[in-house]
């Protein structure tokens, strides 16, 4: 899908739709005023009829308008004037690309005076560029039969009344960040769904190694003898379990020269999890291919940024490995020494995600990072503490985490700060080893898991995002989102 911006009334742009903004209380947009105008009152005779309701979402198709270049007119909902915010300009971009029906392949959108308060033009073409892609995402890769596209649009034109030349600029550079997020996200989608025979550590590394050569990154990938000599023993430990080798996948992007601290993102990369030993149910382990989605967003952010030459080193790093059963599995009651020397002993070998983090974790201090992100699928207990919509967000480091929760509110892509009180290390304690892999059972499970994690970023300000509620959606929209790959990019941007 191409994007493109023009400043045109909406009466005379020419396309084959013009999607136009209505509110639900009545209050027409300047482009549906316009409209109505040249058409002899047609918004005015839907909305008195009923048939155009302005709700939220709702859409109705008008065609053959007098005086209008487009031959068909898609009046979008907004919701009450006073009420429209971020998350109804999202759905209503959404709304209009998918109702845009399959005779259209130009479709403008007159976005430009779906104004939400606090926002501006470059935000306004960003999250319209990021929400129309999302609604054509396909992932039907692996069947045989690829199924009929149901939106026809290939280009979309955000239509603008005249404004002045920097909020035009503005507006532009919105669609170049938009393109790249969209981008990064895509590129986690597919990483994300692609099943755990094909999606494996190998080729998460060749995936790694095709982002290098085509974005001109640094590309490092260590195999097992390298991380044996590196003493990565709990990460080995996760890894031996399983026939497909380990990788340890390190990305580099340099964007502001040699001397500058790069900002490092650790993926967990478990491409697939049965829990091993500890064996999970059987009913959904299928979606557990979605365990290396902290990796998926790894990737697609260092695509984005390159793709946006963002003005900052940032170096990606991502421990990859299955979780299986076997004769050479981790054993509950097994003690195992990590990078940092620190001995765990590994109670539950379905908390297996910190112990590759761990690893990585003490790797990144190499590079004397300005900050070290980790991202990962870490524990059921945050879906339970806030379900599908937040992740939750751990941190050292107060700035790290004000400037990580801003880009989550700009992109839409929320985040929920969580403790870290010092209280909560008296859970981790064993009797025979420096610590254990949980703490206590039932007891907030995913503010144990970023305790334990913490004592292996003391060198570094350091913040941990468990996405294990937002990294994929279940039922008959199964698939992965592609978060939090917005919020980081937007961390990334604001940190140049």
């Amino acid at each position: 899908m191409e994007f493109s911006m023009r400043v045109a009334a909406a009466d005379a742009a020419k396309a084959d739709c013009i999607a136009i903004g209505i509110y639900a209380d009545g209050e027409m947009t300047q482009a549906a005023r316009r409209i109505d105008q040249v058409s002899g009152g047609a918004i005015k005779k839907a909305i008195a009829s009923g048939d155009a309701t302005g709700k939220r979402g709702a859409t109705l198709m008008l065609r053959q308008l007098p005086a209008v270049a487009a031959p068909r007119v898609l009046l979008v909902g907004l919701g009450k004037s006073g009420e429209f915010n971020d998350k109804g300009y999202v759905e209503a971009v959404r709304a209009a690309v998918k109702n845009a029906g399959q005779g259209t392949r130009e479709l403008a959108i007159a976005a430009g005076d779906w104004r939400v308060k606090g926002r501006d033009a470059a935000w306004q073409t960003r999250l319209l560029v990021i929400a129309a892609r999302e609604v054509v995402f396909r992932t039907d890769e692996l069947k045989s039969k690829r199924e009929d596209d149901k939106n026809g649009a290939e280009r979309v034109v955000v239509i603008f009344d005249k404004r002045p030349n920097d909020e035009q600029r503005a507006a532009e550079a919105g669609l170049n960040e938009g393109r790249a997020i969209a981008n990064g996200m895509e590129l986690a989608k597919r990483l994300g769904n692609l099943p755990a025979n094909v999606c494996t550590p190998s080729y998460l590394a060749d995936q790694a190694q095709r982002i290098a050569k085509k974005q001109k990154l640094g590309v490092e990938i260590l195999g097992t003898k390298q991380i044996e000599k590196l003493g990565m023993g709990s990460f080995l430990s996760v890894a031996k379990g399983s026939d497909e080798p380990p990788k340890l996948i390190v990305l580099k992007y340099n964007g502001a020269g040699k001397g500058a601290k790069p900002h490092v993102l650790v993926g967990k990369g478990i491409t697939f999890d049965s829990g091993g030993i500890s064996i999970k149910p059987a009913a959904t382990m299928d979606e557990m291919k979605f365990d290396m989605c902290g990796a998926a967003s790894v990737l697609g952010t260092l695509q984005a940024v390159a793709e946006l030459k963002l003005k900052l080193n940032v170096i990606g790093i991502v421990a990859a490995c299955e979780n299986l059963p076997s004769g050479r599995a981790n054993k509950p009651g097994d003690i195992v020494t990590s990078m940092s020397g620190q001995t765990i002993e590994v109670l539950n070998t379905d908390a297996e995600g910190r112990l590759i983090l761990c690893d990585a974790l003490t790797y990144a201090e190499r590079f004397k990072p300005a900050a070290v992100i980790d991202i990962a699928t870490l524990t059921g207990a945050i879906v339970v503490a806030l379900g599908p919509v937040n992740s939750g967000l751990f941190a050292t480091d107060e700035t790290l985490a004000a400037d990580l929760i801003r880009a989550s509110k700009v992109t839409i892509d929320p985040t929920w700060r969580m403790p870290l009180d010092e209280d909560y290390q008296e859970h981790l304690k064993s009797n025979f080893a420096d610590i254990p892999n949980i703490g206590t059972p039932g007891v907030a499970g995913s503010v144990i898991a970023a305790c334990f994690l913490a004592r292996f970023t003391k060198a570094y300000p350091w913040a941990h995002l468990d996405i294990a509620g937002v990294a994929w959606k279940s039922g008959a929209s199964k698939g992965a989102t592609g978060r939090p790959v917005p919020l980081l990019t937007q961390f990334l941007m604001g940190r140049q």
